[in-house]
């Protein structure tokens, strides 16, 4: 049984409530929630102390705070310390965030878990993938960036809306190679389909100032053909579906891409 009598949070808990606040929507930030009562539990703590601390830490969040959205008071100065250590050095610290999530979930830090909003699952493991293929770090980043973004984007293409989470990529805004200090940002990836990530990778299509999808003139070259023309003529000048809790792009890498990948 959880022990009730309070406990200081040690650094480690708060970055793997760290990592737990950027993979879960605030709205589910909730004693009941299954997630919230495993973590708890194996933290010998109360499932309304996780999610109370979880509130604390909303209440850092300027991205909320932009959309009027207030956590709960009462973040404690070692809150505040890792809150900005964690997202001034997002590279070293949700690899490392991931690594303890899943020490604690499974005993083993490099065990594949996926965290979605109200459920922990064991991922598929590719055959052949070795060290020589992804460093344990770089595989650690690259789990902890999807679940991020995909969550955010309620496990929806935020194009089509298509909800099948196999064909889905956390599609990075900014390229992983471009800017090693804004790869692993969940505010620079979008949920998109494996065809949209494609052809945002390629510069075929982008998103403007109000979120708005375009096509590049080669794109629309092919608008004649039946598959293009279903698959981005019939989306073009739609907005990003954005949930209302999601804190969505960030204006300035969306830019990035307009200016150094759109139509080169």
């Amino acid at each position: 049984m959880p022990t009730t009598t309070r406990k200081p949070w040690s650094r480690e808990e708060l970055l793997i409530l760290l990592n737990l606040y950027e993979k879960i929507p605030f709205g589910k930030f909730d004693q009941g929630n299954p997630v919230l009562v495993d973590v708890a539990r194996r933290m010998e703590r109360t499932p309304g102390s996780v999610a109370m601390k979880l509130s604390n830490l909303a209440s850092l969040d300027a991205r909320l705070a932009a959309r009027g959205i207030k956590g709960l008071s009462g973040a404690s100065a070692l809150d505040r310390a890792v809150w900005t250590e964690f997202h001034a050095q997002h590279e070293a610290l949700a690899p490392e965030s991931e690594a303890l999530l899943a020490e604690l979930l499974t005993g083993d830090a490099d065990s594949p878990i996926e965290v979605q909003p109200e459920a922990i699952m064991m991922l598929r493991v590719p055959e052949g993938l070795t060290e020589g293929t992804a460093s344990v770090k770089v595989r650690r980043g690259q789990r902890y960036f999807r679940q991020a973004v995909l969550n955010a984007y309620n496990g929806r293409c935020a194009v089509t809306g298509l909800g099948i989470r196999d064909l889905l990529v956390a599609s990075h805004i900014i390229p992983w190679n471009a800017a090693a200090q804004h790869r692993l940002d969940p505010q620079n990836g979008i949920a998109l389909n494996a065809l949209h990530d494609k052809a945002f990778d390629r510069g075929l299509i982008t998103f403007d100032t109000e979120l708005r999808l375009v096509c590049a003139p080669s794109l629309r070259d092919h608008f004649a053909e039946a598959t293009v023309s279903q698959s981005f003529q019939a989306f073009e000048g739609r907005p990003l579906a954005v949930p209302a809790e999601a804190a969505g792009p960030k204006p300035e890498y969306l830019e990035w891409h307009r200016r150094e990948v759109f139509g080169k």
